[in-house]
């Protein structure tokens, strides 16, 4: 597919997500790096295309997209075949349980403008790192005990879905604040096995680094 442009943080769980799909798909796409510490998501020619001046926006099939699990079910419903969402409403029920429990319970509250702000209203020099680990740590123990319902080698079946287009972005954060894993096995145990996947082993940002 041609003309796919992806305004892209490498370091955004946002942007992650949907490289992930993208990749999923085997689509391509161009990258245009949205620097969002040197405030790039606030130049004006972006804010027309996103006027919530955050980080993705994917140009696709003619349309200007944003929020990425929007981007991620638009995906899903344009290629039924992918696998993103499952085809049994119970089922997809499910993936977006746990995809908003990440993406909508744990995410918001530790986006960079957030823990930016916290340092702002306290005095701790180290308020910053502990909020990290505090509402990452939380969010992720809940969804340990979620995933604990849940069969297969990935969050719902044998097959990664939405809800791993979520899970291994927020476990690469988790780590980069160092927030301590060792009870969350089957959290871990899923991000491995998605580690050895192409589709999410280009989508790193390591690999998305400009």
């Amino acid at each position: 597919m041609s003309n796919v442009v992806l305004y892209d943080y490498w370091r955004s769980s946002a942007s992650y997500r949907v490289r992930i799909a993208l990749n999923m798909l085997g689509i391509g796409y161009r990258t245009v790096p949205i620097d969002l510490l040197d405030g790039e998501q606030k130049n004006p020619d972006y804010l027309q295309l996103n006027p919530q001046g955050f980080v993705p926006t994917l140009v696709i099939d003619g349309q200007v997209m944003t929020q990425s699990l929007a981007i991620i079910e638009y995906l899903a419903e344009r290629w039924p075949e992918s696998g993103l969402m499952p085809q049994d409403a119970a089922a997809r029920q499910q993936v977006r349980t746990l995809s908003y429990a990440i993406a909508m319970d744990i995410h918001p509250i530790c986006n960079t403008h957030v823990a930016a702000y916290v340092t702002t209203i306290s005095d701790k020099a180290e308020a910053r790192e502990e909020w990290m680990k505090h509402f990452i740590g939380m969010g992720l123990h809940k969804l340990e005990a979620m995933l604990g319902k849940c069969d297969g080698a990935f969050s719902h079946g044998d097959k990664p879905t939405m809800a791993d287009v979520c899970l291994v972005p927020q476990v690469y954060n988790a780590r980069r604040w160092d927030v301590d894993l060792r009870d969350l096995k089957r959290i871990v145990a899923i991000d491995e096995r998605c580690a050895g996947l192409p589709g999410f082993q280009a989508a790193h940002p390591d690999s998305a680094k400009p």
